[in-house]
C-alpha cells in the first residue's frame, strides 16, 4: 500500500503532463486551423498612394491596378491556387422590409473559396455571373438580419444598391469578428465588374486577393508578384511601387508562438508534481534503507559489494518510477480522451509528449533514488547488523 501511494505521486504528475501538453497542443493545432480557414496563405495586393506635390493622398488612392493584372499573376506566377479582383463601396441598402448602411463588396467567384465561406442559404455567384456583370448579390448574416429578419432565408428577394435592384441569391454563414475588430457579417458581395460598372463608373480595382497552393513560400510569391506588377505598371527602377503587397503570414506566426507558449507554461506547472512524485519516492526510499538496515547489514557481510547494494535500491527506485510512468501515460490518454469528448475541447497526445514524460519518470528515478541507494551502500556492516 505504501509503495502503490508513493507511486501514485509519479503516476498523477505524468498523467498531467500529457494532459496539459495535449490541452494546449490541441488549442494549438486548432487556432492554426482558424487561421488557415481565415486565409494564411493569403497574399493581399493593394492599391498604393499617390498625391500632386506636398499633398498625400492615402492608400488605394492609385487606380493603376487592374483586373487585367489579377490574371496576369494567375497566368504567370506558380503556385495560385485562387485569386479575387475587388473593390469596395458603402451605401444605403434598401429592401421591402427596411433598410441598412453597410459595405457592398466587389469581388471574383473565387472569394467564397479564399475565404471558406460556404453559403448558409442558396450560393455564391458564379463566374458568368461576373463576366456578365449581373446584379446579384451575397449578403452577410448581419445585413440578412436587419434586411429580412434573423434566420430567414431572402433567396431570391430583390434590393436596391443604389437605386438598382439586385437579385439575392444567397446568405453567407456566419463568421463573426475579424482579427482587427471590423464584422465580417455585415457585408454585401457582389461581381467586382458589377461594381465597376453600374455603382462606381470605374475600370480598375482596389485589391487583389490571391490564395497560394500550401507549401508555397508567401514571401517568395509576393516577391514574384511585385515584380510582375513592376513591369506591367512600367515602373523605372528605384522609383516607388504604385501597390502596396502584404501577406497575414506575421498574424500566423504571433498566435503560433503564443499557443507554443501557452502549452510550455501548462507543461511546466504539470512537471511540478512531477518533482513531488520523485520527492516522494525519495522519502520512500529512506525508510525502506531504515528499515531494512539489518538486511543491508547481512548483505554486505557475507560478501556483496557496495556497488551491489547501491545497485539494489536504484533499480528499486527506477522500477518504482517507471511502474508509475507507465501507468500514468495510459491515465493521460483516457483523461485527454476524456476532456476531448465531454467538454468538446481540442486535446492531442503527441508521441513527443509521451516519451518526454517517460523519460522524466526515469530520470526522476535515478535522480532522487541515487541518495537513499548511495546511503545505503556506505552503511558499516558491524553497526547495520547491530542495528534495531
Amino acid at each position: 500500500m505504501r509503495t502503490a501511494l508513493t507511486a501514485l505521486g509519479m503516476i498523477i504528475g505524468v498523467a498531467a503532463v500529457i494532459v496539459m501538453v495535449a490541452i494546449g497542443t490541441g488549442a494549438s493545432s486548432s487556432i492554426q486551423a482558424q487561421i488557415r480557414s481565415a486565409g494564411s496563405n493569403i497574399v493581399m495586393v493593394t492599391a498604393g498612394s499617390g498625391g500632386f506635390g506636398p499633398v498625400r493622398q492615402g492608400q488605394g488612392a492609385v487606380t493603376t491596378l487592374t483586373a487585367d493584372d489579377a490574371t496576369a499573376i494567375k497566368q504567370e506566377i506558380p503556385g495560385i491556387r485562387y485569386i479575387s479582383p475587388g473593390l469596395n463601396t458603402r451605401t444605403q441598402i434598401v429592401a421591402s422590409a427596411g433598410n441598412w448602411n453597410t459595405q457592398v463588396q466587389g469581388a471574383s467567384a473565387e472569394l467564397a473559396a479564399i475565404r471558406s465561406w460556404p453559403a448558409q442559404f442558396g450560393s455564391f455567384f458564379t463566374e458568368d455571373d461576373v463576366t456578365a456583370a449581373r446584379k446579384v448579390a451575397v449578403l452577410g448574416s448581419v445585413v440578412r438580419d436587419q434586411l429580412f429578419g434573423a434566420g430567414t432565408d431572402p433567396t431570391g428577394e430583390i434590393i436596391r444598391i443604389k437605386n438598382q435592384p439586385f437579385q439575392v441569391i444567397g446568405v453567407l454563414t456566419s463568421k463573426g469578428q475579424a482579427a482587427m475588430g471590423q464584422d465580417q457579417d455585415d457585408t454585401v458581395i457582389v461581381p467586382f465588374t458589377t461594381v465597376q460598372k453600374k455603382l462606381m463608373g470605374v475600370q480598375h480595382v482596389t485589391n487583389i486577393t490571391v490564395s497560394a497552393e500550401n507549401g508555397v513560400a508567401l514571401d517568395t510569391l509576393s516577391d514574384q508578384i511585385s515584380a510582375l506588377l513592376r513591369t506591367r505598371h512600367r515602373i523605372q527602377p528605384g522609383a516607388d511601387d504604385d501597390f502596396l503587397v502584404r501577406t497575414l503570414e506575421e498574424m500566423a506566426s504571433v498566435l503560433t508562438s503564443t499557443t507554443n507558449t501557452m502549452t510550455y507554461l501548462l507543461a511546466g506547472i504539470a512537471a511540478v508534481s512531477l518533482i513531488v512524485g520523485g520527492i516522494g519516492i525519495m522519502n520512500i526510499m529512506l525508510v525502506s534503507v531504515t528499515e531494512r538496515t539489518r538486511e543491508i547489514g547481512l548483505r554486505l557481510s557475507v560478501g556483496a559489494r557496495d556497488v551491489d547494494v547501491l545497485m539494489q535500491f536504484l533499480v528499486e527506485s527506477i522500477v518504482l518510477s517507471l511502474a508509475g510512468g507507465a501507468i500514468g501515460i495510459g491515465l493521460g490518454f483516457g483523461i485527454s480522451y476524456g476532456v476531448q469528448r465531454v467538454m468538446q475541447w481540442s486535446a492531442v497526445v503527441t508521441p513527443a509528449a509521451v516519451m518526454m514524460s517517460f523519460g522524466v519518470a526515469a530520470a526522476i528515478g535515478v535522480f532522487f533514488g541515487f541518495y537513499p541507494a548511495r546511503k545505503a551502500a556506505q552503511l558499516n556492516p558491524i553497526d547495520a547488523l547491530r542495528y534495531e
